[in-house]
Order: C-alpha cells, then structure tokens, then sequence
C-alpha cells in the first residue's frame, strides 16, 4: 500500500505531441482538419466561419446571427430542429467568440445520416424568423440589465474599452439600445456576406473514416454561397492609460482590473509572457493567490489572464476585495510585478511552473475532441504548424533571465489601466 502521509515525487514530463489532422478539400473548396482518434461511435463536426465582430457592418450583428441561426429555416421552425437533434441523440450548438462564429454538432456515427441534412439546411437556409429574434433581444437585454449589477462585470467591460477603444471590434459592449438597432436585415447582411465558402473552415474530431468524410462532402461540399474573403485590418490606436473609478454604491466588494494591451498568439514573446503571466497570476499557486490570497488575506480568488484574438490581445489583473483593502491589495498587485522585473525566478518555482503547463497540454491532447479543439486554434488563426512544439519548447527552456526581461517590457506601471468599480 502507498504510504498516503508522504506526496508522491514530481516527475518531469517528457513528451507532449500534438497529432498531425488529416486535411481534405470539399468538392465547393472548403478545407476539412480531420482528428481520426476517438473509440467511441461518437463523430464531432464543427463548421467555423470568419464572420465575428471584425465582419459586422453594425454592432452585435455578429453575436446575434450566430445564436439565431439555428432558429428556423424556410422548411422548419426551431421547435421541430431541437425535435429532430434530440430524437437521434445529438446536439447542435453554435458557439460565438469575437472573431469567428461555428456551428457545431455532435452526433452518433449510425445517426449521421439523419443529422447532417439539418446541419446542412440550417447553414443553407436560416430564416431569422422575426419572433425569435425579438425574444433574443428581450432575453438580451434582461440578462444584460442583471449582468450590470454585478462588480465584475462592469470592470471587465470597462478595461477591454479603454484598452482597445469604444468603437474597436474587441473594445465596444453592449447597451439595451444596441440590441435595439437590431433587425432581420442586419441578420440577413451579416450572414450573406460571411457565412460563405471562402470564409469556412471544418473540422471533424472522434471516430471518424472516410465513409464520414464522404457524407460531409455530400451535404455540406456541393452546396453554398459564395462570396469574398475580406481582409480585416483593425486600428492600433493606444490611447494613455488612466486610473477609472467607478462608484457603485450599496456594493459590499470592490472589483479591481488592472491591465494593458498585449498581442496576439503570432507575436514571438507570446510564449514567453504565457509562462510569465502563469508565474503572476495563471493558477492558483501563483505568486498573486499566494500573497494576497494566503498570506494577506484581502481576497478569495484573484488571477491574471491573457485574453488572445486573432489580430490583437490584452493582459490584465482581476480580483473581488472588501472595500477596506482596495489601497493594500493595488500595492500588493503592483509589488508583484515589480518582483518580476527585479528578482530572478528560483529553480524551485520555476520547475513547478513548467511541470505545470506541461501538465496543461497533457490536458488539452486528453482525447480527439480536445486535440481538435488545438488544431482549430492554431489552423483559424493562422499560425505555423510547429507553434505549438515552440509552445512547449519555451516551457520547458524559458530562463529566469528571460522572464525577468518580459517583465520588464511588458509588466510596466505606467503602461497599465487601472480600473476599479465599488
């Protein structure tokens, strides 16, 4: 019997390979990624267009023909789709993030005859009928009105607009009377001009062979509308820095956003701040939990994170504290990042970090769906085959010298937004 009273040793991890996908061509010119994997008679198929915020002639238009797409068709309503899904033991979804929209189903590989037709007539198809888009509004904007007393809420929305900016595709935030201005034809526009074959990408994950591949060729291969791969290029304006405060009054807890504009997955230190950014504030025996969490106790959670678009990205610190130790817990963040930028990273802490980003990829491979879900990353954001072998060979290389000079380029006061509402 293991002696329970004593922990088990750290063992370095030695190989972390992401699988190569199979890729195809449809008969229309659509490229599929193909993750042959699974053992389970289960098939996953995720149809990903370039059509999010960046796309949108007007704001939410994006998020609002993502959710109603499956909503009704000119042959069905949404009544009869979730029906029909549910009768062979599927699920349809759709999915939304700021720069692509996907419609994913999963399916029984015997029942995928039944599914992939309305896979197909939803893509093919929607009617954004009227009624349903009105209850998206009105659920829209209820749900909003709640989300808006929240602390936490408020702080996120204001730092991603003051870092990227109020019109910016990655900055603006939702008001009642932008989902006003919606309407069928917005949806309409929207989905004509990007949910095209030029802008879409496949990906299929699980148990999959090529009698699969040869059914998705046939419903989703032959038919769908053409258009033009739009080039996107956002603005790069970096207005100054400011301290915000917001008062809320009556709010027990204060929330606090500290941060700044960063990049993208493609920028050659992304890998590097990922390692710093997980020293700060990426798990929970990061340097911030451990202090302000542990030692002071000024709060119950607080974390640092690296929000990464296609064409952008943003760092930033976030915590709940009790209005009594909003002064102490900013001194404290604050310390943290000097740290980094003044004292070298042990080997002890340094080696627990990498086992544990490590750990993470073991994590994100654990199966064809979650390997899928890395192929899509890298494939819609136009990454090089080999980022994520680089990704590892920083975790496991990275020196204390190194991270010591991304936080000093990256980490600096003067360069942070400081946002707190309470």
């Amino acid at each position: 019997m293991p002696d329970r009273s004593k922990a088990p040793s750290i063992r370095t991890i030695s190989q972390v390979h992401l699988p190569s996908p199979q890729r195809y061509t449809l008969d229309n010119g659509i490229p599929l990624y193909e993750i042959n994997k699974g053992t389970q008679d289960v098939i996953k198929i995720e149809v990903a267009f370039h059509a999010g915020r960046p796309f949108e002639r007007q704001k939410l238009a994006a998020r609002a023909t993502a959710s109603l797409i499956k909503e009704g068709t000119d042959k069905k309503d949404s009544a009869a789709i979730s029906e029909l899904v549910d009768f062979y033991g599927g699920t349809l979804s759709t999915p939304y993030n700021l720069d692509t929209s996907n419609i994913v189903l999963y399916s029984l590989n015997r029942h995928l005859d039944k599914l992939l037709p309305v896979l197909s007539e939803v893509l093919l198809s929607p009617s954004f009928p009227a009624d349903e888009l009105n209850t998206y509004i009105d659920h829209s904007r209820q749900r909003l009105q709640v989300d808006l007393q929240k602390n936490d809420v408020v702080a996120y929305r204001v730092i991603t607009e003051c870092i990227f900016g109020a019109e910016h595709p990655y900055g603006y935030n939702s008001y009642p009377e932008t989902y006003a201005e919606l309407n069928r034809e917005v949806l309409l526009d929207h989905y004509r001009r990007n949910y095209t074959k030029e802008n879409c990408i496949i990906f299929v994950s699980g148990k999959s062979s090529p009698e699969v591949i040869d059914k998705i060729n046939k419903y989703l291969g032959q038919k769908m509308q053409s258009g033009i791969a739009e080039e996107i290029n956002l603005p790069m304006d970096l207005p100054p820095p400011q301290k915000i405060r917001i008062p809320h009054p009556g709010a027990v807890q204060t929330a606090i956003r500290i941060g700044c504009r960063l990049f993208s997955r493609k920028h050659p230190d992304y890998s590097g701040m990922y390692v710093v950014n997980t020293i700060l504030g990426g798990y929970f025996g990061s340097r911030l939990m451990m202090n302000i969490r542990e030692k002071k106790g000024y709060t119950y959670n607080i974390s640092s994170s690296m929000d990464t678009m296609h064409q952008d990205g943003c760092f930033y610190v976030g915590t709940e504290v009790g209005n009594a130790f909003l002064a102490a817990t900013k001194e404290e963040i604050y310390k943290e990042m000097h740290k980094l930028q003044t004292t070298l990273v042990e080997r002890k802490e340094l080696e627990m970090v990498r086992n544990y980003l490590l750990g993470n990829l073991l994590t994100m491979l654990d199966g064809p769906f979650n390997i899928g879900e890395v192929v899509k990353t890298i494939v819609l954001e136009g990454l090089e085959e080999e980022t994520f072998e680089d990704l590892v060979r920083t975790f496991r290389t990275i020196t204390p010298e190194e991270i010591q000079g991304l936080a000093k380029r990256y980490l600096k006061p003067e360069n942070m937004w400081e946002i707190v509402v309470g």
